[in-house]
């Protein structure tokens, strides 16, 4: 439905569930499928000298269309809404909309009430129930096919069939509108430099709440940078990577990395021994691959890798990471190998590869997500539950979801690591720290450090300039405000500066730079939200989590044809998917101990 209007009242509230008969709420509020039902903007004057859509006054996700005379349509066709902007629902959506709990009282929810999730994960129906709603109900968040792309503001078919973009939740703000956010807040972003002084660098490590260490920060890193894979000689816009697990990060971006990479025997990679352990080759031995070593740093041969990822041999926990994974690829061939002694060196590799893809998202789910959203549901990889679903196998990368994901206050000031301090810079470049002290000595070293709490003002001052590049193409990407992207996930829209912040003195900070809370930027926005009960804050969970779940269960081999014990080798490699963990996977390919593997440092660790 499409009507015309200059500015829509604000309307429309929502309800909070109370306390009494949660049981029974838990059941039958996963069974709802969410519904937005978003406040109007505020009205404004009735005579304006700008593109009226840069007021964005279309709510619920309705598409304004300018037109003569400075008028605007608002198109809610599918929206559920109806109205000069889209602001009035219809009986359905309204009844919809009033058993629909709010966001932040359901993540509440989910994280506390220990005693009652510890009764709900014990009833296998329940319990498949509710990781259905999770997985439906997340993946409806996201469009597919995608609809918008960084270089227009309006739907193009680049956005699809150009995989060369990141895909866009919304649109970027059209460049010829007053201010960098629409219309809200000042005619110029404010001053990065200040802005990072102000809001991000830190003044002293603030510990991660939560106990989270070292090794759960670079599996974050290690994870994401598969699909996160920015093609930064062309812009901030475009991605060299796929559409999401592809586990390039171990095997190679492409078919001639990945062929440089494998031993050619079978169906395993390339190692070599140093000190009686099987660690990625040489890159000198690699022919044909290409890494990221700064030609400035000098680098000794024997301290440069051939990995799968370009510059995963630059970290030491990148590279503890990689080694892992490739020893565990190896592993599995062997399984594969006395299951299928007939089968060549290709189909061996390739099952393998299919087998670990099935680790890495079980391990990511299950021991990830579980301890990064800290949910008292337990989080478990069935697949199976989306089969004749609405759930859609197709996914693309948001640059929202890059932007998002650049966690770097989890970054302590140094690792000690066998009683040898290592700042952060002394460990760039270079994987010396694990040869010298051994895999098992970094591995635990990572296990007992600790993050640091992933908010303001925790930002290490060595990544300045990291900081900085990322707010500077968060700008040329012209994000929407992180309001907008609340309203976009159901959320609340923050109503003022210390509602965002939870505290005084950065929202007078906030409020001098950008003058408007419908002003403050995506990334800011996202790292100055007060902390809730997980490891990030809750604007961060409610955005992020549908783009993660969605990557995660539509990848092909989570589809009904690819799930089964043959796409596997048969039910021995089907188990070994269904059966990994984080501490199996370390279990199985270190030399010594494996005891208290995990993502939180070990009770009694100062």
């Amino acid at each position: 439905m499409a009507t015309t209007g200059q500015r829509g009242d604000k309307g429309g509230g929502r309800v909070m569930f109370g306390v009494a008969g949660v049981i029974l709420a838990a059941s039958f509020l996963f069974m709802r499928t969410p519904v937005h039902e978003t406040p109007a903007p505020a009205p404004t004057e009735a005579v304006i000298d700008y593109d009226p859509c840069c007021a964005y006054p279309c709510e619920n996700q309705g598409i304004c269309l300018s037109e003569a005379n400075r008028n605007y349509t608002c198109d809610c066709t599918g929206t559920g809404y109806y109205g000069s902007n889209c602001e009035i629902p219809t009986w359905s959506t309204m009844i919809k909309t009033k058993l629909k709990p709010d966001p932040e009282w359901l993540h509440t929810f989910l994280t506390s009430n220990s005693w009652l999730w510890a009764i709900l994960n014990r009833i296998p129906f329940i319990h498949k129930r509710l990781m259905t709603y999770v997985y439906l109900s997340r993946g409806d968040m996201v469009d597919s096919p995608p609809t918008y792309e960084s270089d227009h503001s309006y739907i193009t078919l680049n956005a699809y069939f150009n995989e060369s973009y990141y895909a866009r939740t919304l649109p970027p703000v059209p460049e010829h509108c007053p201010t960098p956010m629409g219309v809200k807040g000042p005619k110029e972003y404010p001053d990065v430099d200040e802005l990072i002084k102000k809001v991000f660098m830190r003044r002293e490590f603030i510990p991660e709440p939560h106990d989270t260490n070292v090794l759960f920060q670079y599996y974050a890193q290690h994870f994401t940078h598969q699909f996160f894979r920015t093609d930064y000689k062309k812009g901030p816009q475009l991605t060299k990577g796929t559409g999401g697990v592809d586990v390039s990060n171990i095997y190679g971006l492409t078919e001639q990395d990945r062929r440089a990479l494998r031993s050619g025997v079978d169906g395993k990679l390339r190692t070599q021994k140093i000190n009686g352990e099987d660690f990625p080759p040489y890159l000198k031995d690699v022919p044909g691959i290409s890494m990221d070593y700064p030609p400035h740093i000098p680098i000794p041969e024997n301290g440069k890798f051939a990995l799968g990822h370009p510059f995963f041999a630059l970290l030491p926990g990148l590279f503890a990471y990689a080694t892992i994974w490739v020893r565990e690829h190896n592993r599995v061939c062997d399984e594969l190998v006395k299951l299928h002694p007939s089968w060549d060196d290709e189909r061996i590799y390739h099952t393998a590869r299919l087998i670990i893809v099935g680790e890495v998202i079980k391990i990511t789910i299950e021991d990830y997500v579980q301890h990064l959203s800290q949910y008292k549901l337990k989080l478990t990889f069935e697949p199976e539950l989306t089969h004749g679903t609405r759930f859609q196998y197709h996914n693309r990368i948001h640059a929202e979801f890059n932007h998002l994901y650049h966690w770097h206050p989890l970054i302590p000031d140094s690792l000690n690591v066998s009683g040898t301090d290592y700042a952060i810079m002394d460990m760039a470049y270079s994987t010396a720290p694990v040869f010298k002290h051994g895999l098992d000595e970094f591995i635990h070293a990572m296990v007992n450090s600790r993050a640091g709490a992933l908010t303001n003002r925790n930002h290490a001052q060595v990544l300045y300039p990291v900081l900085k590049k990322v707010l500077e193409n968060g700008r040329e990407l012209r994000f929407q405000g992180v309001n907008a992207y609340r309203r976009r996930f159901g959320m609340v829209p923050f109503t003022s500066f210390e509602d965002m912040t939870g505290e005084t003195e950065l929202a007078a900070i906030l409020e001098e730079l950008y003058g408007d809370i419908d002003a403050v930027e995506y990334y800011v926005g996202l790292l100055a939200e007060r902390p809730g009960p997980s490891i990030t804050p809750l604007t961060m969970v409610n955005i992020g989590g549908p783009w993660s779940v969605k990557g995660l269960l539509a990848n092909p081999i989570c589809s009904p044809r690819y799930w089964k014990p043959s796409t596997f080798g048969g039910e021995e490699g089907f188990n070994i998917i269904k059966t990994a963990s984080l501490e199996k996977l370390f279990c199985l390919n270190m030399k010594g101990s494996c005891e208290g593997i995990s993502f939180k440092v070990p009770q009694g660790t100062p």
